[in-house]
C-alpha cells in the first residue's frame, strides 16, 4: 500500500466518517456545502469523497476527541444534523489496514467485505461482545484497534449473526461501516 499523502504545511491528513447522511434520500447534505462546512473550521485540503459521508482534511489540531466535537457541532448548527461522526488520522487509518486478516479485501464478487469503525467511546470488547460470534461459514471478523474487519458471503448476508445486529438501534448507532474499496482509496490519499 502506498504511503499516507504528505501535504505542503505538514499538518496531519484526517478522515472523517460521517454517520448516516445522504443515505436513501435521508439526511442529505450537498457536499459542496460540507466541504464549506470543514473549510470554516479553519481546516485546509479539504476534500470530499464519493458525494457520500467521507471527507479528509488536514488540520494542526491534535487531539481527535476535538475534532469529532468541532465537526458534530458544525454539522448540527449547519444542517440541523445530529450526526455521529468517526475521525481518524489517515496514517492510522493505513496501519490498521496493514494489519487486515489475508481472508479480507479479495475482491472476491462472492463475498463482501467491511470495516467496521467503532464510534468512541464505545470499546472494541464492548462491539465484539453486543455482536456475539459470526455465523461459521457465512461470515468472519476480525478486531483491530478502532475497528473490526469483517467479511461475509453476498448470497447469504441475511442469514448472518452480523447483519442484523449491526444495524440495531442499540450497537449499531455507535458504528459506521465503509467498504474495504473505500477505505483503502481514503487510506492512501
Amino acid at each position: 500500500m502506498p504511503a499516507p499523502l504528505l501535504l505542503g504545511n505538514h499538518d496531519p491528513l484526517y478522515l472523517a466518517f460521517l454517520r448516516g447522511i445522504n443515505r436513501n434520500g435521508k439526511n442529505v447534505v450537498p457536499m459542496a456545502a460540507l466541504k464549506q462546512g470543514f473549510d470554516l473550521l479553519g481546516f485546509s485540503e479539504v476534500k470530499t469523497f464519493l458525494n457520500s459521508d467521507n471527507v479528509a482534511f488536514s488540520s494542526d489540531e491534535k487531539e481527535l476527541s476535538s475534532l469529532r466535537s468541532l465537526i458534530e457541532e458544525s454539522i448540527q448548527n449547519q444542517f440541523g444534523l445530529d450526526v455521529p461522526v468517526f475521525v481518524i488520522a489517515q496514517e492510522e487509518l493505513a496501519d490498521i489496514l496493514r494489519h487486515a486478516p489475508s481472508w479480507w479485501g479479495s475482491e472476491s464478487k462472492e463475498i463482501y467485505d467491511n470495516l467496521i469503525l467503532i464510534l468512541p467511546p464505545t470499546s472494541l470488547d464492548e462491539v465484539l461482545r453486543e455482536l456475539g460470534e459470526p455465523k461459521e461459514g457465512l461470515e468472519k471478523v476480525m478486531g483491530c484497534q478502532k475497528a473490526i474487519f469483517w467479511s461475509f458471503s453476498r448470497k447469504d448476508y441475511q442469514r448472518t449473526n452480523w447483519w442484523s445486529r449491526t444495524a440495531a438501534s442499540g450497537v449499531g448507532g455507535r458504528l459506521t461501516i465503509r467498504t474495504a474499496t473505500t477505505v483503502r482509496k481514503l487510506a492512501q490519499g
